[in-house]
């Protein structure tokens, strides 16, 4: 017959603390991780709620040109002019490649 400790090395258990220390660590990591996770997911849709209704001044910066995106009917090619010299700050001046101009063109 066999001691247990035998019984024990040849079952592959070890009672190292290097290894519990490993166990540990992980599921340290899975603790903190999972946490990251839930508040992510909690924290989430209170901000989208609260960007939505205009919260900060950070979203909704007054003097600040947000870029806007859209397609043309027009199949050549045109540029699109922009000056801080000409008299309404809005106004654009657009040069198709026949040379015909439109808009605020000075």
């Amino acid at each position: 017959m066999w001691a247990e400790s035998e019984w024990e090395a040849a079952r592959g258990k070890s009672t190292s603390s290097g290894v519990s220390a490993g166990i540990g660590a992980l599921r340290v990591a899975l603790l903190f991780g999972s946490a990251a996770v839930a508040f992510a997911l909690l924290v989430t849709p209170i901000l989208q709620r609260y960007s939505a209704s205009g919260g900060t001044a950070w979203n909704k910066s007054p003097g600040v040109d947000y870029t806007q995106t859209g397609s043309v009917g027009y199949k050549g090619s045109y540029t699109v002019r922009r000056s801080v010299l000409q008299g309404t700050p809005g106004s654009i001046c657009v040069i198709r490649d026949n040379g015909t101009r439109s808009g605020d063109c000075n």
